[in-house]
């Protein structure tokens, strides 16, 4: 951490090609404190390496595993119990469709987790599942669409060769979710694949269940659509309740973003998001956090067309240059 005094200044976004979140103080100093570039790319160059993982690597590395069936969109505790079971039998892996959104035609809409933040999320379930991180198994959705429930236990059997599945009783899969959990169980007795069917993991608020959700697949159990439902009222606790942690915002900056200072605010627009925030509002108990253990208090201001941070006990943020950075923003509950 770099300290420097200085008086009746007002620190301005830009410094050396990085970004400063910026304070003005009068009459007393001001502390700066320094990113390095290996704390705020760190997030960045893992998501490179992952991104330079074949397919055919993928598929290899789940022979012998154990794989949670869901949509695991926001990665929330019912998809953790999940991983939990996987790992209890054995490597565990989620399996993952890609590119959902295009061909079923649904709008496109801002994730609940950030692809780069993903990785971070199922490491810290490690502590859950005897120490064994989840791996993320990416399949085309175009590739198993018309799959029947018969087709798709053969694909994960005779092409993945996996070892066991976990899913939930509501579980649905195959050409318009022919098949559910009995079907899946018997079908993966068949071709000698083992089948662990779980309960769902309850929501604890059940009250909001008949006044907001009419979906006949709700029914009570935590879900994305739960998860999207709290951030869209912006109730910040009952998000940190569904996902077992708090909700992380990550922002892209580059160098010719335009970012605007004033007072002790910066605001970055929209563009910069690279997942779902919360609704507009003013949100206390943030934080900016970087590295492994640095954790900045914040305010956040979210509004129609910026994310506004407010500093709290630090005057200023360097943040160095670089092609493209990430600075994530934590919501306490």
């Amino acid at each position: 951490m770099k300290h420097t005094m200085l008086m009746n200044q007002k620190l301005f976004v830009h410094v050396n090609g990085g970004i400063r979140l910026p304070i003005t103080v009068q009459g007393a100093s001001t502390r700066v404190l320094s990113l390095s570039s290996s704390d705020m790319k760190a997030t960045r160059q893992s998501q490179q390496e992952n991104d330079g993982t074949s397919r055919s690597q993928q598929l290899s590395s789940v022979a012998g595993g154990i794989v949670a069936l869901g949509k695991f969109d926001a990665l929330h505790i019912g998809h953790r119990e999940l991983a939990i079971q996987a790992a209890k039998a054995g490597t565990p892996f989620l399996l993952s469709f890609t590119g959902m959104a295009e061909v079923l035609g649904w709008e496109p809409r801002a994730p609940v987790v950030a692809k780069c933040d993903r990785e971070r999320v199922l490491s810290s379930w490690s502590a859950w599942c005897g120490e064994l991180t989840p791996t993320e198994l990416e399949v085309e959705f175009s590739k198993v669409r018309n799959l029947t429930p018969r087709q798709f236990v053969e694909k994960l059997s005779k092409e993945l060769g996996v070892r066991g599945v976990v899913a939930g009783k509501n579980y649905r899969f195959g050409y318009r979710a022919a098949g559910d959990a009995s079907e899946l169980s018997r079908l993966c007795e068949e071709y000698g694949i083992e089948a662990y069917i779980i309960n769902p993991v309850m929501d604890q608020k059940q009250s909001i269940l008949n006044r907001e959700f009419t979906n006949s697949k709700e029914r009570g159990q935590v879900s994305s659509t739960r998860v999207r439902y709290a951030l869209s009222e912006g109730d910040m606790k009952y998000v940190s309740e569904l996902l077992g942690r708090h909700h992380r915002l990550i922002l892209m900056l580059n160098d010719d973003q335009s970012l605007t200072s004033k007072k002790n605010t910066t605001s970055f627009p929209r563009s910069c998001l690279l997942n779902l925030p919360p609704k507009e509002g003013v949100y206390e108990n943030c934080s900016i956090v970087y590295g492994k253990e640095n954790v900045v208090p914040c305010r956040v201001v979210v509004d129609t067309d910026n994310i506004c941070l407010e500093l709290v006990e630090i005057d200023c943020i360097d943040i160095p240059s670089g092609d493209s950075q990430y600075l994530n923003i934590e919501f306490g509950a």
